[in-house]
């Protein structure tokens, strides 16, 4: 076994830590105890104990990894512990900040929120991952299998790369042109449908004007999306001339909840092409109903709640049907939306649904396309490598891309956005223009 591994090991606990790393322990159970209590006080008993809750999942994780760190390390101990004490720190402003959510200055935003963040997913994956690697560390150990035992030690290291890629993956969207053919007829199951998926470049015109839709879902303003951000990504899809833009849901986090009127200006630049923008509800959306509500109409978007609306696009009419959120009872509450707002003669049918899962209860026959957020695109997969694999493949969730159930279309958005952690991986965010050809093949 090495020596500094060995002899890490074998010395005590107590006796080996520095004053820094006795501050940084101090300062870990500090947080843990103080910030649930202030949240209590000033916050409420919910929020102290999704405040615990995170720590009690974070914190062991993160200090489990710098023990290990520590014996990877020796000479770089101080270097290490400062950087997890600064962690420990930025996670809990994060959550102080939170007893009264706000959008923040960029200051906060970079030295606080987004390193505070960050920390709690290291430390989330850092506790799970060592924890799964104990019995194969014991084991060989037990056996004195001493260069096993040393190249396993690299293994620590794995959450770190995560967070790193998921970072990266996070704080990009990539931009595309996709493009499908509605059908008169399709798969008896629910499967996944090929599209034609152009990032970064703009293909040759197709010779039918298709129908060109730009869909803007789960934005969900906060830390990683601020107002400016999320406008600059709004001016780009405008700037795709789409014939329509649907939002699908989500669009505030506690901090955008938080702070009136910010929706309103993220959303502005919509206001250029009133008349072409249709929204329904998600999840997070009935949180602070009336703040979504009133964003959305200062953009010029028409907020659909359980009704239809019918436009004239270059492509031909179209009949657009938006669904409120419901948790519950989905089957029925689609069928008498479906119902009340009947098919129109000539005109493309669109639904507009927050959460796919919820496709499975829609007539065959009901919805040329449907168009969906919510998932994340999977968070979790190989898209970003080319390949349509995430983590629900095989869940009720719907991930990302088209699917089809008989004439009816799903496409499921991957989200201009994410919620809290920055947990994508491998499955990037999507701004894209959707050109959906209407002759059915």
């Amino acid at each position: 076994m090495d020596a500094d591994l060995r002899e890490h090991r074998t010395v005590g606990f107590m006796g080996r830590m520095s004053g820094l790393e006795s501050v940084l322990y101090a300062t870990a159970l500090g947080t843990m105890v103080g910030v649930p209590i202030y949240s209590r006080v000033v916050r409420g008993r919910s929020y102290s104990i999704f405040g615990f809750v995170i720590l009690a999942i974070s914190l062991p994780g993160a200090l489990f990894l710098h023990d290990r760190l520590d014996a990877m390390f020796p000479s770089m101990v101080p270097a290490v512990t400062l950087a997890f004490l600064f962690g420990v720190i930025a996670a809990a402003g994060h959550l102080l900040g939170l007893v009264r959510p706000r959008l923040r200055r960029p200051a906060f935003r970079f030295l606080v929120s987004i390193p505070g963040m960050v920390f709690v997913a290291l430390g989330a994956l850092s506790g799970l991952w060592l924890l799964l690697l104990a019995p194969v560390r014991l084991a060989f150990e037990a056996a004195d299998a001493t260069s096993t035992v040393a190249a396993l030690q690299w293994l620590d290291l794995v959450p770190v790369a995560i967070v790193v890629l998921s970072i990266v993956t996070s704080m990009r969207l990539v931009d595309e042109v996709v493009r499908f053919r509605l059908g008169d007829d399709g798969p008896e199951e629910f499967t996944r449908m090929p599209v034609e998926r152009y990032r970064r470049r703009t293909p040759e015109p197709l010779a039918e004007r298709p129908l060109r839709i730009v869909q803007i879902t789960d934005p969900h303003l906060g830390p990683w999306q601020p107002v400016r951000k999320l406008r600059r990504s709004i001016e780009r899809l405008i700037a795709m001339d789409p014939d329509l833009v649907v939002l699908t849901g989500d669009f505030l986090t506690m901090e955008g909840i938080g702070t009136p009127g910010a929706l309103a200006e993220a959303l502005e630049p919509l206001n250029a092409i009133a008349g072409r923008c249709y929204a329904v509800f998600g999840n997070h959306d009935h949180e602070s109903p009336e703040e979504v509500r009133s964003g959305l109409e200062a953009a010029g978007v028409h907020l659909l709640m359980d009704e239809e609306a019918i436009v004239a696009t270059p492509a031909g009419p179209a009949q657009i049907v938006g669904a409120d959120y419901r948790r519950r009872d989905r089957r029925e509450h689609l069928g008498a939306l479906l119902e009340r707002c009947p098919r129109r003669s000539g005109h493309v049918r669109l639904l507009l649904l927050h959460d796919p899962s919820a496709f499975k209860h829609v007539p065959k026959g009901e919805a040329d396309l449907t168009l969906s957020g919510h998932t994340h695109g999977g968070q979790l997969g190989t898209v970003s490598f080319g390949f349509d694999w995430t983590v629900l493949k095989r869940t009720a969730w719907p991930d990302h891309g088209l699917f089809g159930h008989g004439a009816n279309r799903l496409y499921v958005h991957r989200g201009t956005g994410f919620y809290g952690f920055p947990l994508r991986i491998g499955v990037p965010g999507e701004s894209s223009r959707l050109e959906v050809s209407l002759s059915k093949g």
